[in-house]
């Protein structure tokens, strides 16, 4: 009969491990076939990764794929098949969305890097801004990209050179604004 082994490992942000172990060896035998100081990174599939404070969820994370990297300097969160975030402000409606092709989240940094078509969108507002490059410096609730940008809203679109905002997009600079395109419903 063969001997199956499943272990689903939990990320430190989620703070817990799960072991399911389906085998006839003892405990001590397992522990010495998974060596845990050797193990670099893991990779998890459908993520759900949820932020609080002081009990109350900041933000959620959900990806089709994650690769968590680990060395003695840092550890990051790769998310190799694209991502989206949610910002909540107090209640369980978010208040915020940030999505984008690939992501990687350095966690002692507190910075996530988004590339390919970035998404950052306000919900209250409904307004979407777009680019290919963003940084978001979650310690500071800030994001920011040196990359063109275009923002729509209901009424008008802006395209810009780059963007500094806070997380939630409610407060926000662009500059080398290019290009402010009004929109008449009307038509």
């Amino acid at each position: 009969m063969k001997r199956l082994i499943y272990i689903l490992l939990g990320i430190n942000i989620i703070a817990h491990a799960v072991m399911l172990i389906s085998c006839e060896n003892s405990m001590e035998k397992v522990k010495q076939f998974v060596d845990y100081d050797t193990i670099s990174g893991l990779m998890a599939y459908d993520v759900e990764i949820i932020r609080s404070d002081s009990g109350r969820m900041t933000a959620k994370l959900i990806a089709p794929m994650m690769r968590s990297l680990n060395d003695n300097d840092s550890s990051m969160l790769e998310f190799p098949k694209g991502f989206v975030a949610l910002m909540y402000e107090g209640d369980t409606t978010p208040s915020a969305k940030i999505s984008g092709d690939y992501g990687v989240h350095y966690e002692r940094r507190q910075m996530v890097i988004a590339k390919r078509n970035v998404v950052v969108e306000n919900i209250e507002t409904q307004e979407v801004l777009e680019t290919e490059n963003l940084f978001w410096d979650q310690k500071a609730k800030k994001i920011h990209t040196g990359s063109m940008v275009k923002i729509s809203s209901p009424d008008k679109v802006i395209f810009g050179d780059s963007l500094t905002a806070n997380e939630s997009f409610t407060r926000r600079e662009i500059f080398g604004i290019r290009a402010t395109i009004e929109i008449d419903e009307d038509e």
